[in-house]
């Protein structure tokens, strides 16, 4: 991983605004709306001690299955489990892990909101000598953080890259050199600024669309290539959809053609359909243009089935799962987990010793190997757009 060292960029400001229910119709529209309500635990004497598992939001499904299945696993293993949503409010998820702590947790499992906001939670945890596992989502400018579970990120946006290229014609799937030379003109978007994520997602992305874009073979027409300038915030469906509706006006009235589209995430990528149907496209003379994504959501995965959406990034959430609660129960065991990655997530304060999982690409022509054949959804699901 020489090639993708670089420390995560410094997140300096704290926001605290509510998501709202992602919206957005014609293109699939998100899960129900986030209350941050306590989903507790499962009422039966553990054997193990307490553990607090704090998730950033229910608005998406993914973080929905992620704290189940982190909450099953753990109960599995003998523990009691406090699983908090948080709205992806700030506040309140400061407010979750304090009572977490309180409540006598012997190990935190959190995916933070804002990778910077929770200092002081974490001092807390420290000075009570509670082992603190980032799930996901690294937390930043602390050295209070003991561990990190999450997937190849940089990766995952070399695929999303790979994938807009392959969709394009200038890739094959098996990474080989297509047929299409272009120019062909793109987009791209990026993640929430305050998600350290976004930042690796962003890199490996134009780093792999980097050198097509010096030869002429792609070319972004409203000129946006900072992640400044193509941020979503807080991931929201409807904030995808107004940037792609404002790139839309500034640089495509005049007839330009617009042939691809980098999105970080399937609910972005469903906003951004939106605005791409409303404006006309997915028409006879005016196609789709080819469209990523990531996270497997069974409402965008069904749009691939459907030619909608071209790709996705299918991380299997149920292995990170199965990683966290690993873990959990080497600290509590008195044992270091095992890392395979202690060089490249620097947050700012220390390395964050890190365990890595791979991700995969997924196209209409093998959903039902990576998706369906795991177990992962059913070929009702698939077809239905939402799980039963």
């Amino acid at each position: 991983m020489s090639t993708r060292k670089f420390a995560a960029v410094a997140v300096g400001m704290t926001l605290a605004l509510s998501l709202a229910a992602c919206g957005g119709e014609g293109a699939g529209s998100g899960t129900d709306t986030d209350t941050g309500g306590d989903t507790g635990s499962s009422g039966e004497e553990s054997e193990g001690g307490l553990i607090g598992v704090s998730m950033p939001t229910q608005t998406s499904e993914r973080w929905i299955a992620d704290g189940d299945a982190v909450k099953a696993g753990l109960e599995e293993a003998g523990y009691e489990v406090d699983l908090q949503f948080a709205g992806d409010d700030i506040p309140t998820q400061s407010q979750q892990i304090d009572q977490m702590i309180t409540k006598g947790a012997e190990a935190l499992i959190i995916a933070a909101i804002d990778g910077t906001a929770l200092a002081s939670q974490l001092q807390a945890a420290a000075d009570a000598g509670i082992p603190v596992i980032a799930y996901d989502r690294l937390i930043r400018d602390s050295e209070n953080v003991n561990f990190y579970v999450t997937f190849d990120n940089f990766n995952v946006g070399v695929q999303q890259a790979t994938s807009l290229l392959v969709g394009l014609g200038v890739l094959n799937a098996d990474g080989s050199e297509g047929t299409a030379t272009g120019p062909f003109n793109i987009e791209v978007h990026a993640g929430s600024l305050d998600d350290n994520n976004a930042h690796f997602f962003f890199a490996g992305a134009m780093e792999t669309l980097q050198p097509y874009i010096d030869s002429g073979v792609l070319t972004i027409p409203s000129g946006k290539t900072e992640i400044e300038q193509v941020a979503i915030l807080r991931w929201q469906q409807e904030v995808a959809q107004k940037n792609m509706e404002d790139v839309l006006t500034a640089a495509y009235n005049d007839g330009t053609p617009l042939h691809g589209v980098l999105s970080p995430f399937d609910g972005a990528s469903r906003g951004i359909i939106t605005a791409l149907q409303n404006a006309g496209y997915g028409s006879a003379d005016k196609p789709m243009p080819v469209i990523t994504g990531q996270d497997a959501e069974i409402a965008s995965v069904k749009l691939i089935a459907d030619g909608v959406q071209f790709s996705t990034i299918f991380k299997d959430t149920r292995k990170l799962a199965d990683q966290a609660v690993v873990a959990a129960e080497a600290y509590l065991s008195g044992e270091e987990p095992e890392a395979n990655d202690t060089e490249t997530y620097d947050n700012g304060v220390k390395v964050v010793p890190s365990y890595l999982l791979e991700s995969d690409i997924v196209y209409a022509d093998n959903i039902e190997a990576l998706l369906v054949d795991s177990g992962y959804y059913t070929a009702e699901e698939v077809a239905a757009g939402q799980t039963s």
